[in-house]
């Protein structure tokens, strides 16, 4: 037999998902594998009648502690990370007994799975795997010698590599198979580290892991040149990356992006309270507005920048009805995204053959705590995420003039919305709609006077006389720097504006507010958004 290619002649099985573990040991025992077992998996074999040996009969040792003690012995640990042909090795194993076990099939106790249930403490600590992992690493390291599987998703690859090979697998297919292994007892890890860091309180911990499992592989990147795949995280929310895609076709690098950040930004709008909509391009909103129904609220977002909107992506804070689907569908849009969808709204959507429609199940939480990442050269940034919600924050009058009931509410929501802009971000915003959105500038002033000229061109658009920011309130992620963005906002028409305050010009600008008859609330809280 060449010398790259290894007999599998004993294999040790021990799985927690035993999705297709019964006619997977068929094969193996049908190709002259001898299977050794533990615990669960043992039986399930047993009592499909494949012959199985116990670990106990290899070990000579009982399982031990509830059966946290099964693998982690000599004749285990020996048996992987033997080399063959190595006369050393060879020789204690000789003199120890040790049998060489060829390959290796392991998947871990459910430890994301349990934390992403909301388990309690202890039951997260029970179902992290100990046994399982150093195997693995064993047996990978091995790689030369031994074949490791941990994914039942290779089930079939294996089989017909010894199929192919006369019972014996290649070193290319280990080496592929080590590399998987190795990612998944550190993706393992990392879900451990970080539960429990969030557990204990440990905001900085000295070293940070993060891993997830591919969900799937993207066509290219943010460009065509740039490889690109999804990964699912233990943490959980609802959103793009669970979601279940109804139609169209794959969704590409940058529609993940957006899609998520109309998703993130919808959730902050309360379905119980008002149906709302966003529409959003190049992971800034485009509109975002609030009404009676889907449909009302779709019309009011769109027309904040209709122009802009087009090949966007649409969020919607409830289920998708057929009224709003027929709306939606009359310009082209990228992406559709909502909690769920009438049968009769799916099928308005399914005559666009390359929109996508993706339905999450819920909304994600915008209190919930978790880790917001971005690499930089040389390192990692990370950060918890933006949590904060403008119906928490303690908001302080500040001008001579107090907001009206309306103001009080147009407010509320331009901040809302100002949270999930690109900054510097500014928002004008009248009747639960965006009426100009300025984002991404290097100047405050110049996003509050790009958000006055899209107000300007969408009451054009809309064969209004008027600008739409006429009457409006105003909101800014960070305070202004100077009284000249503020300014500006009040020559668009704007009466009301709220901001985060925390200038050292602040005094100067909330006279500056009084002396053009401008309502300002302060939050004491910024939304930057880099």
């Amino acid at each position: 037999m060449p010398i790259e290619l290894r007999r599998a002649a004993r294999a040790l099985i021990s799985v927690s998902d035993k999705t297709g573990l019964v006619e997977f040991a068929r094969e193996l025992v049908g190709l002259g594998v001898e299977l050794v077992s533990t615990g669960g998996t043992r039986k399930a074999l047993a009592e499909a009648g494949v012959p199985v040996r116990e670990v106990a009969d290899l070990t000579g040792f009982p399982e031990l502690l509830d059966g946290r003690v099964k693998t982690l012995h000599p004749k285990v640990h020996g048996g992987l990370l033997a080399i063959r042909g190595n006369p050393e090795h060879e020789a204690a194993m000789l003199a120890h007994d040790l049998a060489p076990i060829d390959l290796l099939v392991v998947n871990l106790y459910p430890f994301e799975a349990t934390i992403s249930r909301g388990a309690d403490f202890a039951d997260c600590v029970e179902n992290i795997d100990i046994g399982g992992p150093a195997m693995i690493r064993g047996a990978s390291k091995n790689f030369a010698d031994v074949a490791v599987v941990v994914d039942v998703a290779d089930y079939g690859a294996l089989i017909e590599e010894l199929k192919a090979q006369g019972g014996a697998t290649s070193i290319e297919l280990r080496r592929r198979l080590a590399q998987k292994a190795f990612a998944r007892t550190a993706a393992y890890d990392s879900a451990i580290s970080n539960w429990l860091a969030e557990e204990i309180g440990e905001e900085a911990p000295a070293y940070r892991a993060f891993g997830g499992a591919r969900a799937e592989s993207l066509r290219y990147g943010e460009n065509p040149h740039q490889s690109a795949a999804l990964y699912l995280t233990p943490q959980r929310r609802f959103g793009v990356a669970t979601a279940r895609q109804t139609q169209g076709k794959q969704l590409s690098y940058n529609n993940v992006g957006d899609t998520d950040a109309a998703f993130e930004l919808i959730a902050e709008f309360d379905p119980t309270r008002a149906a709302a909509v966003a529409v959003i391009k190049h992971a800034n909103p485009c509109g975002v507005a609030e009404a009676a129904t889907l449909r009302e609220a779709y019309e009011l977002a769109l027309r904040c920048d209709p122009v802009s909107a087009f090949g966007g992506i649409v969020a919607l804070n409830r289920k998708l009805d057929a009224e709003a689907a027929r709306e939606i569908v009359k310009i082209f849009t990228e992406v559709i995204i909502a909690p769920d969808a009438a049968e009769e709204a799916i099928e308005i959507v399914g005559a666009k053959k390359n929109l996508r429609l993706l339905l999450t199940g819920g909304l994600p939480d915008p209190r919930a705590a978790g880790l917001a990442y971005r690499p930089v050269a040389g390192g990692m940034l990370v950060q918890s995420r933006d949590n904060a919600v403008v119906d928490d924050m303690d908001l302080r009058v500040v001008t001579q003039r107090a907001p009206t009931e309306e103001e009080w509410a147009d407010l509320k929501f331009a901040f809302r919305v100002a949270k999930h802009v690109k900054s510097n971000a500014i928002v004008y915003a009248k009747g639960g709609a965006t009426v100009g959105i300025g984002a991404g500038q290097m100047s405050r002033v110049d996003s509050s006077r790009i958000a006055a000229t899209k107000a300007a061109e969408a009451a054009r658009a809309a064969g209004l006389s008027e600008s739409l920011a006429k009457g409006s309130a105003v909101a800014s992620d960070a305070f202004f720097p100077f009284a000249d963005g503020l300014l500006a906002a009040a020559e668009a028409g704007a009466t009301a504006v709220i901001q985060p305050g925390g200038s050292v010009r602040d005094d100067d600008v909330v006279k500056a507010a009084d002396a053009a008859g401008l309502a300002m609330v302060m939050t004491g809280v910024r939304h930057f958004r880099h």
